[in-house]
Formats: structure tokens, sequence, C-alpha cells
């Protein structure tokens, strides 16, 4: 499987370098990551439980960053068992250039599966993979970057109600009395 793709992050170059650098960000970024512990400057261990389809497992692995270039980019590798539902590896060329005020964020990233997740089917893996990179990057990009500001309204709130507001009011309303 192959997938690329781009992000943009409201925040400094240097300050999206160092939160990819931080296994405590990471570590609440990776869907499912129970554990990621840093071994070295490049290399971590990780626990993730992962579904895939009707497949869960637990995954153990290694990561190893390497091609450093601080702060623009690097490689980053793993591969991790999950016992009977199979195994996992890959990498990604991750890479980082100024956008405006933040940084812009592209990806490659190429990976491979055996066991029974192999079994599943391309399209499944792929569309998991997919969902799996965007909640990734929506927790990174939320906890790295500051959330933009809505805009100001200058509007007076309206007392409109949806419906399913209404009626759950009507429920309290009746269980309090």
């Amino acid at each position: 499987m192959d997938m690329t793709g781009e992000r943009r992050i409201a925040a400094s170059r240097t300050k999206v370098w160092a939160a990819l650098n931080d296994v405590d960000v990471l570590k609440r970024c990776i869907p499912g990551c129970e554990t990621l512990e840093k071994q070295s400057d490049t290399d971590m261990v990780a626990r993730a439980k992962l579904q895939v389809g009707p497949v869960k497992a637990t995954f153990n692995g290694k990561v190893k960053l390497s091609d450093l270039d601080p702060p623009n980019g690097y490689k980053i590798s793993g591969e991790g068992s999950g016992g009977v539902a199979g195994y996992a590896k890959g990498g990604a060329v991750v890479r980082l250039a100024d956008d405006g005020t933040g940084t812009l964020m592209t990806y490659e990233v190429r990976a491979d599966v055996g066991g029974k997740l192999a079994q599943l089917g391309g399209r499944l893996i792929d569309s998991t993979a997919k969902k799996l990179a965007d909640e990734f990057f929506a927790k990174f990009s939320t906890i790295v970057g500051p959330s933009p500001a809505a805009p100001a309204s200058t509007a007076p709130a309206s007392s409109k109600q949806g419906w399913f507001r209404r009626v759950f009011r009507k429920k309290s309303k009746r269980a309090a009395s």
C-alpha cells in the first residue's frame, strides 16, 4: 500500500519538528497507541490496539528514525506483529516546509501487511490506513497548532433550537417533575 498526502499545520516548522520528535505528543496522536517508549534518539518501541475490519489485534513493534534533517524532515520506519492477526511493516518520508505563518507537512507512506490482515483485501486496508492517518494528523494538528479562531459574530445568538434538543429538554423537564 502506498499513500501520499500533505497537511497544513498552524505552527512554526521548528515547533512541528519538535513535536514530531516528542514521544508524548506522538503517543497521544497515534490511534490506539498504548505505549511508546524512546530507546535512543532514533529508536522507539510501541504497542497499539487496532481494528482493521473484523480483525482486532494488539501490535508490538519497533520504530526507527533515519535520514534526519532537522527541522526539514526524516524517514520513519517500523514493523510490528499482531500475533495471529499478522504483521505490518512500512515507513514514511516526512518533509516540512514553511507555509506563511504555518508549516506544510508532506508525507509518502509505503506499508505492507501479512497474515489475516492481508486476507481482508486491499480496499479495506487502504481505507483503514487513510482513516488512521487522518486521525493522527487531526490530533497532531490540534495539539501542535492553535485551533483557528472562529469568526466573531455580531448577531445575537438565536433562541431557535434543533428538534433533538427540544425533545431532550421536554423529557428532562418531565423526569425532573
